[in-house]
């Protein structure tokens, strides 16, 4: 495989309802949307970016072709991590938005602070330091 043809990944999220998984990302996490295909009406799929990083979410029929309802939260078990100047900003910013945001600690000489979406995925930032591992982020 020609490693120059492949260029970046872009996250693919099945989700059970389009509305709360724009809520959180477009007003809880600051996602915008880039690109968006209504169905007969209905957001069925949108792309989202934040800064150089992207997603994409699509909600499914519930019945007829390509119809698919999730037996349950369909995110659980998949972590997406975010590669950030500063994730203990971003903490701050999703703390003050209300979402339940784990406090920022550091894994991998990089601090990591993370949130479940309401599928179950959870959605990780982390930055660079050279804090001590398994450090725990405390205001002053």
């Amino acid at each position: 495989m020609d490693a120059e043809n492949v260029m970046r990944a872009v996250p693919f999220f099945r989700v059970a309802d389009m509305k709360a998984s724009l809520a959180f990302y477009v007003d809880g996490l600051g996602f915008e949307i880039d690109k968006r295909w209504d169905d007969r009406g209905v957001l069925r799929w949108v792309s989202l970016k934040l800064g150089g990083a992207s997603l994409t979410l699509q909600q499914f029929r519930p019945k007829g072709q390509d119809a698919w309802v999730p037996d349950g939260k369909v995110g659980e078990g998949v972590s997406i991590f975010f590669v950030c100047n500063d994730a203990i900003a971003v903490w701050r910013e999703a703390v003050a938005k209300g979402l339940d945001v784990s406090t920022p600690e550091v894994g991998n000489g990089a601090w990591v602070t993370g949130v479940d979406d309401p599928d179950g995925y959870r959605i990780e930032f982390e930055s660079a330091t050279d804090a001590p591992e398994d450090s725990v982020f405390e205001e002053d």
